[in-house]
């Protein structure tokens, strides 16, 4: 299953064909996504507890996988899920752009994947100090003898 918990997806067939939304929940056994918005179903659900009220809940229902269809994050197109090793791990990857459709390695390959610049490296400020404290600790000391 190349669907993954939180990833955008596109319904391309079904009555909710056209529809977009994010992967709430996934079965790989018995090979069904929720998706967001997608599939809503009514159910009545009865009070409880004494300060309860009786309503009806809308909850998603589950979709078949084959329904459904990764959306690029790089070029906003559905795509089938292309996979590729970076780094010794397996990655799944948009075969239109080459980007990365794991958010871990998001950017770390692909054409389409910008380059982050490396942070500052930090100065520090202890050697400044420790001069002048050893310039200031000599005048005390002439001070003194005068």
């Amino acid at each position: 299953m190349n669907v993954k918990l939180n990833d955008n997806v596109l319904v391309i067939s079904g009555k909710y064909a056209g529809k977009t939304g994010k992967v709430i929940a996934t079965s790989p056994k018995s090979g069904t996504v929720t998706v967001e918005g997608v599939n809503v179903h009514k159910k009545a659900q009865k009070a409880r507890k004494a300060n309860e009220v009786s309503q009806i809940v809308e909850i998603p229902a589950p979709l078949d996988v084959s329904n459904v269809m990764v959306l690029c994050g790089a070029c906003d197109k559905a795509v089938r899920v292309k996979h590729s090793v970076v780094d010794g791990k397996k990655v799944r990857v948009c075969p239109k752009c080459g980007a990365t459709l794991d958010s871990a390695y998001a950017g770390k390959a692909g054409k389409a994947a910008k380059k982050t610049e490396e942070p500052k490296k930090r100065v520090r400020k202890r050697a400044k100090k420790d001069e002048a404290v050893e310039t200031a600790a000599p005048e005390t000391t002439d001070d003194k003898a005068e």
